[in-house]
């Protein structure tokens, strides 16, 4: 190799080394999170209506499908009860509940889900240090997550089942001008007396076991815990359901597999109670000082009303005496499955046809054909 070359050499490879270091300085763009991934939004204090504060507070948030360019087809949809957003994943795209291919679909975590901040992982208020929320301030997170953080000044819509239902009815009275539509499923805009008892009562079963400690410890609590899903198996569906599905010689089995599914520790006790305390909580005339139907009159977005006609979790009364305040057409179930009916009837196709086009949607029944 000649003198020349091996110069011309060395000058290209300190121009290499030169550019190498270059780009090892300069930060690399940031990465656009993948379709469901878990992302959080830092919101710093959270002030609470009631007076109180969450410290620290992180909302956690997955998005599918692509903003449109006029950023007007976004739906939220926020956990159910007990849920997180990993969860309603499942239920999200094409053909399914909320299709992601048309809608730019966020999943919020609601609080005390143990994603957002919750009794369960707050460092500065932990377990039952954690102050008392409600779905309100679920709400009022979830709105700055969509005004402040993902920069929009108006949803397409809000669905949600159960605790996400009760949601959605609260986001259209708190917020009429952040919304086109809703879709409460399942959900009530002031829980029934019957709904009230059976949450107090699995309060009482986490809070009566020995291990909870008044809220101190983080310990094992399956006894608790074990009762309480008791009580969840025997209002999410109906008697007819139960009877058709376990068999009095399979009834020793199905127990124990309740047993199995309902362990937990105080960190779980602590959101479980707080989120029924919520909804406890809830009652949206009486939130705003005014009667059921005049918070139906300041609902500007289009409603659709899902209720199921057997169930015996949300009682059904109260959705559809605000369906009918507002003029709002309503998809009821007929189905043994009550408050699990979203597992037992296709509702994809209805919801699908609402979001699309709300205001031409009208009241549907639907009958499962399967379910005794």
């Amino acid at each position: 190799m000649t003198t020349a070359t091996l110069r011309s050499a060395a000058t290209a490879l300190a121009l290499l080394l030169a550019a190498h270091g270059a780009a090892a300085q300069t930060p690399a763009p940031e990465a656009t999170p993948a379709s469901g991934a878990q992302q959080f939004a830092e919101l710093g204090d959270l002030k609470l209506r009631g007076g109180g504060v969450i410290r620290d507070f992180r909302i956690g948030y997955r998005t599918r499908g692509t903003l449109d360019a006029e950023r007007s087809n976004a739906v939220l949809w926020p956990t159910w009860l007990g849920g997180r957003t990993q969860d309603q994943l499942n239920y999200v795209g094409p053909g399914k509940l909320v299709d992601s291919s048309k809608y730019f679909v966020i999943l919020v975590d609601s609080i005390g889900d143990g994603v957002t901040t919750s009794p369960s992982n707050s460092k500065s208020q932990p377990l039952a240090a954690f102050p008392e929320f409600s779905l309100r301030d679920m709400v009022e997170a979830e709105y700055r997550l969509v005004t402040e953080t993902l920069g929009l000044r108006r949803l397409h819509a809000v669905v949600g089942t159960s605790m996400g239902g009760m949601q959605a009815f609260e986001w259209a009275v708190a917020h009429p001008d952040a919304l086109d539509a809703a879709v409460p499923m399942f959900g009530s805009p002031q829980p029934a007396s019957p709904d009230r008892l059976w949450l107090t009562a699995q309060i009482d079963a986490l809070k009566l076991d020995p291990a909870w400690k008044d809220g101190r410890s983080a310990g094992p609590m399956n006894r608790g815990f074990a009762l309480a899903q008791e009580i969840d198996a025997m209002v999410s569906t109906t008697p007819e359901y139960r009877a058709a599905h376990t068999a009095p010689k399979d009834f020793a089995a199905f127990m124990s597999e309740l047993a199995e599914d309902g362990k937990g520790d105080g960190k779980k006790a602590a959101d479980q109670i707080r989120q029924r305390q919520a909804i406890l909580a809830h009652d949206i005339p009486a939130e705003f000082g005014i009667t059921l139907e005049e918070a139906a009159g300041r609902v500007r977005a289009k409603l659709l009303v899902v209720v199921a006609a057997q169930d015996h979790a949300v009682n059904p009364a109260p959705a559809l005496a605000f369906a009918a305040a507002l003029g709002a057409p309503t998809a009821t179930i007929v189905s043994s499955c009550g408050h699990m009916s979203v597992h037992c009837v296709p509702l994809e196709p209805v919801v699908a046809r609402f979001l699309d086009d709300p205001a031409a949607f009208r009241s549907v029944v639907l009958r499962d054909a399967t379910a005794r």
